[in-house]
């Protein structure tokens, strides 16, 4: 299985008033067709991680390899247009556009890579249904409770089929019973092609990945893995 993802001695640092070291030669493999969590406290990195792997942040030193080749964090053209294409990314808060509907917020994510717009607009009604708000199509973010703009905000990351979805507390804001429901959804997109990515703070949904990482020290440290 080829590795998707990959992470070699990745230090982060952050000067405020002071010089922060945040993660500290992190090196690991993520693998495709595999979900991972991760846990750690506030501050201890995981959004961090997640920024870099997403290629919206830099790291301060060492490499990050996709698909076998070095991503060059100098070409953010490049990285802009890759991300796009091969990354969905789920935030705690949906930051949804508040004047377009549902419809709208999951289709104008297909036309920014280049897709024609009746296209677009078919891929967001399939997405919509299979997330099961067929009938919130035309809804804004105002009419629709947290739970639904989570889905919406899923429906959008698989609008462009991507190859890695990462999501940072995609149920932080929510009830326990509707964060279920969309960690249900978030599991059914497990596909031998894709890697998923996802930070929590709760053990129970932090349990149901095939390997649990925690951030500890600035470094990855592997819980419990069901990855051969």
């Amino acid at each position: 299985m080829n590795n998707s993802i990959k992470l070699f001695n990745i230090n982060k640092s952050f000067d405020n008033l002071k010089k922060t070291k945040v993660l500290k030669k992190v090196s690991y493999k993520f693998k495709q067709g595999k979900i991972y969590s991760l846990m750690g406290p506030s501050g201890s990195g995981k959004s961090t991680l997640l920024n870099l792997l997403s290629f919206i942040d830099r790291p301060t030193s060492g490499t990050i390899t996709f698909d076998n080749k070095q991503i060059n964090f100098k070409e953010s053209e490049k990285n802009d247009i890759l991300r796009a294409n091969k990354i969905g990314i789920i935030y705690q808060q949906d930051n949804l556009l508040p004047d377009f509907t549902s419809l709208e917020n999951i289709y104008l994510a297909s036309l920014a890579t280049g897709n024609k717009k009746d296209k677009s607009i078919s891929k967001a009604n399939n997405l919509l249904k299979k997330v099961g708000l067929s009938n919130r199509a035309e809804h804004f973010p105002s009419q629709l409770s947290g739970g639904e703009k989570q889905r919406v905000s899923i429906a959008r990351a698989l609008v462009n089929n991507p190859q890695v979805i990462l999501a940072d507390e995609p149920t932080g804001s929510l009830d326990q019973n509707t964060a279920r429901e969309v960690f249900k959804i978030l599991f059914r997109l497990k596909d031998p092609k894709r890697l998923i990515i996802y930070a929590t703070h709760n053990r129970f949904f932090a349990n149901m990945a095939d390997c649990k990482l925690e951030m500890i020290d600035g470094n990855i440290k592997t819980i419990n893995a069901r990855i051969k």
